[in-house]
C-alpha cells in the first residue's frame, strides 16, 4: 500500500471528529492538501531520477562512440591528403618528365626529317641528271672533235705525201745503200702500229673478253681493300658504259662527256688506268693534264683513293704523271713511247681546247664540258 492509501483515512477520520469546527476542518484540508501536493512531487522526482540517470549514461555512450568514429574519419581523411599529396607529387613529375622527353624526341624527328628530305633532293637530283644525260647525247662534241681529228689526219697524210715526194726527188746517198735501208724504214712503222694497243678489232678479241669482264667485275663485285692500281670504288651502269664506249667504240681514243663532276670523271679515268693496267702492268704511265695545281691535287686525291696508290707513284718516273700544260704532256709521252712504254693521256674538263700534239698517241682521254650543265665540284 503506497503513502496516498495509508493517509487517507486518517483524513477521513479528522472530517467526521464532532468537536471539530468548519475553520479547523478547512485548514486541516488545506494542510492535508499541501501535504498531498508536496508528497506526490516528492514521488514523482523519485521515479523520474532512473530514467535521467540512464539517459546521461546512453548519451555518454553515444557521444564516446561519435568522438571515436571522429578520430577515424580524422585518420581517413589524413591519409587520404597524405595520398593525395603523393599522387599529384607523381604527377608533376610526370609531366616534368613528359615535358622534357617531348621537346627531345620532336628534334630528333626533326632532324631525322631534314636528313631524310636532303637524301631524298639528293637522290632526285642524281636521278634526274642521269635521266638528262640518257635523253641527250654527245653527238654535237663528238662530232667537233671528229672533224679536228679528221683534219689533223688530212694534214698529216698531205705533209707526209709532200715528204715523200720531196724525198723521192732528192738524191743524197747512191741508190744501193737506199734500198738496203728501205726494208728497215717499212719495218719500224709496223713495230709501232703492233705495240699500239687496239680493243675494237676482231683480232683481239681475247683483250676485249678479258676488258668486259674487268668492268663487270667493278661494278657487280667491288673490292674495296683490293690490291693498289685497281679500282676501289662503287662502280655503277653508266660508269660502266662510259667506260665500254671509251674502248670499244672510241679505240681509246676519243672524248667524254664529263659527269658534272671532278670526283665522277676521276671515277672514270681510275677504271680505265686499273684495265689498262690489268693489260699492260707496269709499261702504262697515266698522264694528267689540268690548268691549275688546285685541280691536279684533286686529281691526285682522287686517283689516290680509288686505285689505293701511294704518293710514290706519282712523278717524273712514276705511275702518274701530272701536268699544267699540253706540250709538257706531249713531250713526255713521246720519251715513253721510245722507251716501249705506254702513255695514256688524261685531259680534265677544264680544258677548253685540245692540243692536236697530243692526239697523235695511242691511249687519249678528254672530259668535254657540258654547256648545258653548270659544273659542280662539291663532293
Amino acid at each position: 500500500m503506497n503513502a496516498d492509501e495509508s493517509q487517507t483515512p486518517e483524513l477521513v477520520v479528522d472530517l467526521v471528529k464532532p468537536h471539530s469546527t468548519d475553520e479547523s476542518v478547512a485548514d486541516s484540508a488545506v494542510e492535508w492538501l499541501i501535504e498531498l501536493e508536496q508528497q506526490t512531487s516528492t514521488d514523482e522526482s523519485v521515479k523520474e531520477e532512473p530514467y535521467k540517470e540512464r539517459s546521461e549514461s546512453e548519451l555518454a555512450q553515444a557521444l564516446a562512440e561519435m568522438q571515436r568514429q571522429e578520430q577515424v574519419l580524422k585518420q581517413e581523411i589524413a591519409t587520404l591528403q597524405t595520398s593525395y599529396k603523393l599522387l599529384c607529387e607523381q604527377v608533376a613529375e610526370t609531366q616534368m618528365a613528359l615535358g622534357r622527353l617531348v621537346p627531345e624526341a620532336l628534334s630528333q624527328l626533326e632532324q631525322r626529317k631534314q636528313t631524310l628530305q636532303i637524301a631524298v633532293e639528293q637522290l632526285e637530283r642524281r636521278q634526274e641528271r642521269i635521266r638528262a644525260e640518257m635523253r641527250t647525247t654527245f653527238a654535237g662534241t663528238s662530232q667537233e672533235l671528229a672533224i679536228r681529228v679528221q683534219g689533223f689526219k688530212d694534214y698529216l697524210t698531205g705533209s707526209l705525201q709532200d715528204l715523200a715526194v720531196a724525198a723521192e726527188q732528192l738524191e743524197l746517198v747512191p741508190k744501193a745503200k737506199a734500198e738496203q735501208e728501205l726494208p728497215v724504214v717499212k719495218s719500224k712503222p709496223a713495230q709501232n702500229q703492233s705495240s699500239m694497243p687496239q680493243f675494237a678489232e676482231q683480232r683481239f678479241e681475247s683483250t676485249t673478253k678479258q676488258i668486259r669482264r674487268l668492268i663487270d667485275q667493278y661494278r657487280t663485285r667491288p673490292d674495296y681493300y683490293g690490291p693498289p692500281w685497281q679500282l676501289r670504288r662503287t662502280f655503277e651502269p653508266i660508269h660502266a658504259e662510259r667506260v665500254s664506249n671509251w674502248f670499244f667504240n672510241q679505240g681509246g681514243r676519243g672524248a667524254l662527256r664529263t659527269m658534272g663532276s671532278r670526283l665522277q670523271n676521276i671515277l672514270i679515268g681510275s677504271a680505265i688506268i686499273s684495265v689498262l693496267s690489268e693489260l699492260h702492268s707496269d709499261r702504262l704511265h697515266a698522264l694528267v693534264l689540268a690548268n691549275t695545281p688546285e685541280r691536279l691535287g684533286e686529281w691526285r686525291r682522287g686517283l689516290q683513293d680509288c686505285l689505293g696508290i701511294s704518293r710514290g707513284d706519282f712523278g717524273p718516273d712514276g705511275g702518274v704523271v701530272l701536268f699544267e700544260s699540253a706540250e709538257a704532256v706531249a713531250i713526255k709521252a713521246e720519251r715513253l713511247i721510245k722507251a716501249n712504254q705506254l702513255p695514256l693521256i688524261i685531259v680534265d674538263d677544264s680544258e677548253d681546247q685540245i692540243s692536236l700534239s697530243l692526239l697523235q698517241f695511242p691511249l687519249w682521254l678528254a672530259f668535254a664540258p657540258d654547256p648545258q650543265m653548270a659544273k659542280n665540284y662539291d663532293f
